[in-house]
C-alpha cells in the first residue's frame, strides 16, 4: 500500500474516531443526567442537544467514515491494486468532513434538537439536514469507487471469484445505496423544503414511512464491517481457516435482501398503516435472523477448526485452546456475547404483539446499544488494531493495553444496558432527560440508573484509552510489518456461479421485496390524500 492511500484511509478513520470519542462523552453525560446524581448544566435543552449530538456522531459520522476508510483498505489489499480514483476518494472525504462539521456545529448551537431521527413534527435548521446530505453524498462517491474497483478487477480476472472481503464490501455498498433512498426522498421533498420555509406543512405519516425505509437497513450497514471481520479476519487471527467461503457470500447476500424491506416494524404503534402490512413486515423481519444464525454456525465452525489445530480435544476443549490473548479473537468473542443479548431483545421489538409492551421504553435503548454500541463498535476497535500496523508500518510492543480496553468496553456496555432492560419492562420512557425520584412509584429506578451511569463512565474511559493506544502505542518498528492477508477457506473456490460473484440478480430481488413492503404504504398517502385535496381546493 502506498503512502497516499494510507493517508487517505487514516484520514477517514481519524475523523470517525474523533466523532466517536465526543459522542462517548455525550453519552456518559446523559447517563449522569438521568441518574440521581447532580449533573453539570442539567437543563432539558442541554440534555437534548447532547442526545442529538451523540446520536448524529455515533449513527451517521462514525460508521460512515469508518466503513469508507475500511472499504478503501479492503479494495487495495484484497484486490492488490490501487484505487480507481484517488481524486474522487478525497472529494468524498472532504464532502463527508464538511457535512459532519456543518451538522455537528448546528446541533451544538441548539438549532437542531431533533434526536438523531428525522421524525416530523420535530424539525431543525436546514443546515443540519444539508450537512448530513453532504455526508451521504461523500459516501455515495465511495459506493461508486467500490463498484468500479470490483468491476475492473473482474474484467482483468475473468471467471475468477472476487475475494470474499471485497465481495462483502460491495454487498454493503449496494445495501447502502438502497438504504439512503428513503431518507433522501424524505429530506429532499419534505423536511428540507419545510426547514427553509418553502412549504408550510409536512405529511408526518409519509415522512415517517420514508424514514422507516432507511431506519432499520442502516443498522445493518453499521453492522457489516463487523461481519466482514468475522469472515475474513477472525479465522486467520485464531490460527485456522474459514469453514465455508460460499456460506460467507450467502450471508452477505441475505443481509442485502432481508434488511431492507423491514423498517416499518418501527411504526407498529403508528396509526397510518394497516395491521396487515405491519404483520407482513414483522414476518419479513424474522428473516433477518437467518444470515446471523448462518454466521454464528460458520464462524463457530471456523473457530473449532482453529482450536483443534491448536490441540483442542473433546466436545468443547477447542474453545480453551483459542488464542484469546489476540485482540481480534477476544473482541469477536465478546461481540458474540453482546449480540446474543441484543438479538434476544430485538426479537421482542420485532414481534407485533410484544412490541406494544416495550415501545418507546429503555428496553429499546438497551437493544440498540447492545447491537451497535456493543457488538459493532467493539469490532471497529478490533479492525483498527488489525489494520493499524499496515497503515503506519508500526506495531505495539504489548497487546495488554488493547485487551484491557476491549474488556473495559464490554463490561461498560453490559453494565449500562442490562438495567435498561429491567427499567424498560417497568415502563421507563427512553426520551426523557430527568426523573423525579422522590415520586414513590419510580423511586426504585434510582439505583438501577446509577448502575447504568457507572457503565457509561466505563465506556467513556475505554473510548479515551482506545484513542490513546492509536496515538501512542504503535511505535515499534524493529520487525517489518507483514503484508495484509485474509482468511483462506477450507476449500477455496476456483469457480463460482455469477449469482455468487455479483449482484445483478439480487438487486432485482431487492426491488421486488421493496415493492411488496413499501409500494402501497407509500402510495396510499397520494391515493387517499389526493381526493381530499381536490375537495378542499373546490
Amino acid at each position: 500500500m502506498n503512502s497516499r492511500t494510507s493517508e487517505l484511509i487514516r484520514a477517514h478513520l481519524w475523523v470517525s474516531f474523533f466523532a466517536f470519542v465526543i459522542a462517548a462523552l455525550m453519552g456518559a453525560a446523559q447517563m449522569l443526567a438521568r441518574s440521581e446524581l447532580t449533573a453539570p448544566a442539567e437543563r432539558p435543552e442541554t440534555y437534548f442537544i447532547s442526545v442529538t449530538a451523540h446520536g448524529t456522531l455515533m449513527a451517521y459520522v462514525l460508521p460512515t467514515l469508518f466503513f469508507m476508510g475500511f472499504g478503501y483498505f479492503i479494495a487495495v489489499t484484497a484486490l492488490g491494486r490501487d484505487l480507481p480514483s484517488m481524486k474522487a476518494a478525497w472529494t468524498g472525504f472532504w464532502l463527508a468532513l464538511v457535512g459532519s462539521l456543518m451538522a455537528a456545529i448546528t446541533v451544538f448551537l441548539g438549532k437542531a434538537t431533533v434526536l438523531y431521527t428525522f421524525y416530523p413534527p420535530l424539525t431543525g435548521s436546514a443546515f443540519y439536514y444539508l450537512g448530513l446530505v453532504l455526508v451521504v453524498a461523500g459516501s455515495l462517491i465511495w459506493v461508486g469507487i467500490m463498484f468500479v474497483a470490483m468491476r475492473s478487477w473482474k474484467r482483468d480476472n475473468p471467471g475468477k471469484p472476487v475475494p470474499l472481503a471485497m465481495f462483502a464490501t460491495v454487498a454493503s455498498a449496494v445495501l447502502w445505496l438502497w438504504t439512503t433512498a428513503g431518507v433522501a426522498a424524505e429530506l429532499l421533498f419534505q423536511v428540507i423544503p419545510a426547514a427553509f420555509g418553502w412549504k408550510q406543512t409536512i405529511d408526518v405519516g409519509l415522512s415517517r414511512t420514508l424514514f422507516s425505509w432507511t431506519l432499520h437497513a442502516i443498522v445493518y450497514f453499521w453492522l457489516l464491517p463487523a461481519y466482514i471481520a468475522f469472515y475474513t479476519l477472525l479465522p486467520q487471527a485464531a490460527g485456522g481457516r474459514l469453514y465455508s467461503d460460499t456460506m460467507g457470500r450467502l450471508a452477505f447476500i441475505l443481509f442485502l435482501l432481508y434488511s431492507l424491506p423491514v423498517g416499518m416494524h418501527h411504526l407498529f404503534m403508528d396509526p397510518e398503516h394497516a395491521s396487515g402490512f405491519k404483520f407482513l413486515q414483522m414476518m419479513l423481519t424474522t428473516l433477518v435472523t437467518v444470515p446471523t444464525l448462518l454466521t454464528i454456525f460458520t464462524i463457530s465452525a471456523s473457530l473449532e477448526i482453529a482450536g483443534r489445530l491448536r490441540g483442542g480435544t473433546g466436545l468443547f476443549g477447542w474453545i480453551a485452546r483459542l488464542p484469546w490473548d489476540r485482540p481480534m479473537v477476544l473482541a469477536s468473542g465478546l461481540a458474540f456475547v453482546m449480540l446474543a443479548f441484543g438479538g434476544f431483545s430485538g426479537i421482542i421489538n420485532m414481534s407485533y404483539g410484544m412490541n406494544a409492551m416495550v415501545h418507546n421504553t429503555s428496553w429499546v435503548t438497551a437493544h440498540f446499544h447492545l447491537i451497535f454500541g456493543g457488538s459493532v463498535v467493539i469490532m471497529y476497535f478490533a479492525i483498527a488494531y488489525e489494520i493499524w500496523p499496515k497503515l503506519t508500518g508500526r506495531t505495539v510492543a504489548s497487546e495488554m493495553p488493547l485487551r484491557l480496553q476491549l474488556w473495559l468496553w464490554f463490561i461498560g456496555v453490559m453494565t449500562m444496558t442490562l438495567p435498561w432492560h429491567v427499567l424498560g419492562l417497568a415502563g421507563q420512557p427512553r426520551r426523557v432527560g430527568t426523573f423525579d425520584y422522590s415520586v414513590p412509584e419510580i423511586a426504585w429506578w434510582g439505583p438501577w440508573t446509577l448502575v447504568s451511569t457507572v457503565g457509561g463512565a466505563l465506556m467513556f474511559a475505554s473510548a479515551v484509552i482506545f484513542i490513546w493506544i492509536l496515538l501512542t502505542r504503535y511505535r515499534t518498528t524493529t520487525q517489518p510489518v507483514a503484508p495484509m492477508t485474509y482468511a483462506l477457506a477450507v476449500h477455496p473456490p476456483r469457480r463460482l456461479p455469477s449469482a455468487l460473484n455479483g449482484f445483478a440478480l439480487w438487486n432485482w430481488l431487492v426491488a421486488f421485496l421493496m415493492a411488496i413492503a413499501y409500494a402501497y404504504p407509500i402510495a396510499q398517502f397520494f391515493i387517499i390524500d389526493a381526493p381530499q385535496a381536490l375537495v378542499h381546493g373546490a
